[in-house]
């Protein structure tokens, strides 16, 4: 029996594989920042993508969303390559890219979640809008509906764009940096959040920093510095010779 363009190996993985990046190199001004990077991410898992600053942890995730281009490899989302893959993804970029002086509404930046869905040039309708409410149900950011983004806290504003990432309904969630610059207590409900939508059946991806809490909270785990050093369960990765070459230093007890 003939195949479609899809290959056969691609067809069995694309179920219980959210991300695969095969052979993933970039460099900015010829200095690699990534070199021939292979990993894997199952399908509904929490998943930590770690390493030491410099390490091309956020560029792996914006060359999988195509907002960086690639010198060579390729990238699948559940599969599927390209814009296309676009459609499985929703993408919460790191906090500081944010112009949070936009005059723009709480309610406004969880709507812009449901634009795919409706289409760029056609009004929010209802059905979105009740989507876009009960994300920030969800997020505990009911009653911030009206407020100005740029009057939140860190942490209502990581809400916020978690609660527009769910409003697109996509089966994969991809982070970074997300627990930067919020509080202890705030740290620990969004991951109850992240572990929730894992537990819902979603695959989430994300760049973190706090060894203690992927070791504690996260399933698989993709160490980084420039190469992939290891991807895999985060107990099997996250060893003291893996972290000594990664970060140079001994982390065996680092938080």
């Amino acid at each position: 029996m003939l195949m479609s363009s899809r290959s056969a190996t691609e067809l069995a993985t694309s179920t219980d594989t959210a991300l695969d990046v095969r052979g993933l190199t970039v460099s900015y001004r010829s200095a690699p920042v990534l070199w021939e990077v292979d990993a894997r991410f199952p399908a509904g898992q929490l998943c930590a993508i770690v390493g030491p600053n410099g390490a091309g942890k956020s560029t792996l995730l914006k060359a999988a969303l195509g907002l960086v281009p690639s010198d060579a490899g390729r990238v699948l989302v559940q599969g599927a390559t390209g814009r296309a893959a676009l459609d499985h993804v929703a993408y919460v970029p790191q906090a500081e890219s944010v112009d949070w002086d936009f005059p723009i509404t709480v309610r406004e930046v969880v709507e812009m979640g449901r634009y795919r869905s409706a289409g760029w040039f056609r009004r929010v309708g209802r059905t979105d809008r009740a989507i876009a409410a009960e994300c920030l149900e969800r997020v505990g950011m009911a009653g911030f509906g009206r407020r100005q983004i740029g009057q939140l806290s860190g942490g209502q504003r990581q809400r916020v764009f978690l609660a527009r990432a769910l409003a697109q309904r996509a089966p994969v969630l991809m982070m970074d940096e997300p627990f930067a610059g919020i509080d202890a207590r705030t740290q620990a409900d969004l991951l109850h959040l992240l572990g929730g939508i894992r537990d819902d059946g979603g695959s989430v991806i994300v760049v973190h920093h706090d060894m203690a809490q992927v070791r504690a909270a996260f399933d698989w785990t993709l160490l980084l510095n420039v190469r992939a050093l290891g991807c895999g369960p985060t107990a099997e990765v996250l060893t003291p010779a893996a972290l000594r070459e990664a970060y140079g230093v001994d982390l065996t007890s680092a938080g």
